[in-house]
């Protein structure tokens, strides 16, 4: 039993070893500031939206989008209403967007209805007409200057930008703030510093555009995973794509608030994360070790770090424990030192995460919608949250996992989801 004790103080270390880098990115993404940007031109863009069954909720993202402060004329609402069963594709061209209607059930997916969506519009609209293009989900609200400042940032020269992602029902429960606390982490504090340190920034699955360009070299969009952001993101990367972060353009979606149905969706994003490592890892290594800039070099090595170790060590951890358990239910001294080992790792983790959560709150505080004492409790449930990560990952391994979708109620205007967060 001593040996399961050693294996998990490794495991713990290869965790630090690993993943110290992001606190490094908190403290440059907490005492940075972001750099002006003080010209630019104006560009004309399509938006696209991949729709199943979102009636409830895509009137609300399409007047968001019409209320943006950016010319009208500029900006072209694009729908693709996949596989519906309900009336999303009248509302959605009642709201005042462009609707194609897919009907395809082989190929099931995200990836593959904006594939469609862009066959379309390549089909309808004449070369050159859009310089980029936003991808949206249909449960999303906008601030009125996102695509004013995710502009700013193009007119740079980034020719893929995510924008900063929050969280319409925060304070709903402990899992809808969970999603909060990781996505706004994910964007403000480490995107913001990889955008601040000239590295690869990660987009995370809405909220992020491309250019006409990248389309283009890419013979359209060609990813298909159960993570197609993450596929993207870490095919740009090996391409030596640098994706910038518009912390300035801000949008909101509907967090699961059902443990089944978050399960249900994490299960599908370790899946595809597991597709990625399959598809890209090789690529990442490569790209980190062979000779070329230390850009391309350290976000190859970020993007590696951010997809494999947690994954491998999480279910190393689970497999090496739950070995160690068995073998000691024979021996009453030795189960009472596994039992003490478990909990101490389990006491370590939670504390570990209690910081990331508590540290995201207090960095983020104007940004989570609700009260001041249920912003502090929803760091103490942040490590909980983080914990049901443990069986999904060991899950993914062994289920058969399809793209389903996640239903969305949450219609809610961006001035009443302002007052509410009042």
């Amino acid at each position: 039993m001593i040996t399961v004790g050693l294996i998990n103080k490794a495991i713990s270390v290869l965790f630090v070893v690993c993943y110290f880098y992001q606190v490094v990115y908190t403290l440059i993404a907490v005492l940075r500031k972001k750099s002006r940007v003080s010209s630019f031109r104006l560009h004309s863009y399509a938006v696209l939206i991949a729709a199943r069954n979102e009636r409830e909720v895509i009137a609300e993202l399409i007047k968001s989008l019409k209320a943006q402060r950016y010319p009208s004329e500029r900006i072209k609402i694009f729908v693709v209403a996949d596989n519906c069963t309900d009336d999303t594709a009248v509302v959605a061209e009642k709201a005042g967007a462009v609707v194609y209607q897919r009907r395809d059930t082989i190929h099931v997916g995200k990836g593959y209805a904006l594939d469609y969506l862009l066959g379309c519009i390549e089909a309808d609209y004449p070369a050159g007409s859009f310089d980029g293009y936003f991808v949206f989900d249909a449960d999303n609200l906008l601030e009125e200057e996102y695509i004013y400042e995710m502009n700013k940032l193009f007119s740079q020269g980034y020719r893929v930008i995510t924008g900063c992602r929050c969280s319409k029902n925060y304070g709903d429960n402990w899992i809808s703030s969970g999603y909060g606390l990781y996505f706004l982490r994910d964007t403000q504090l480490l995107n913001k510093a990889r955008h601040l340190l000239g590295l690869c920034c990660h987009i995370s699955g809405t909220g992020f555009m491309f250019s006409d360009e990248i389309l283009r070299e890419n013979g359209g969009w060609k990813y298909f995973s159960l993570s197609e952001d993450t596929e993207f993101t870490a095919k740009m990367i090996i391409a030596g794509e640098r994706v910038g972060y518009c912390e300035s353009a801000v949008l909101y979606d509907e967090q699961p608030t059902s443990l089944g149905q978050s399960i249900r969706q994490r299960l599908r994003w370790a899946k595809g994360h597991i597709q990625v490592m399959s598809s890209c890892g090789g690529g990442l290594a490569r790209g980190t070790l062979m000779p070329g800039s230390a850009r391309k070099r350290l976000s190859c090595l970020d993007m590696l770090l951010s997809i494999t170790p947690a994954y491998v060590l999480t279910v190393a951890a689970v497999v090496v424990n739950l070995a160690g358990l068995l073998v000691s239910l024979t021996e009453s001294s030795a189960l009472l030192f596994t039992v003490s080992g478990l909990i101490s790792c389990a006491v370590g983790s939670y504390l570990s995460f209690f910081a990331v959560g508590l540290v995201t709150t207090l960095c983020e505080w104007n940004k989570l919608g609700c009260g001041a004492l249920k912003k502090l409790m929803y760091a103490f449930s942040f490590p909980l949250f983080m914990a049901t990560y443990v069986p999904i990952s060991v899950a993914a391994l062994f289920v058969r996992v399809e793209w389903k979708p996640i239903v969305h109620r949450r219609s809610v205007s961006l001035s009443q989801l302002r007052e509410a967060q009042k």
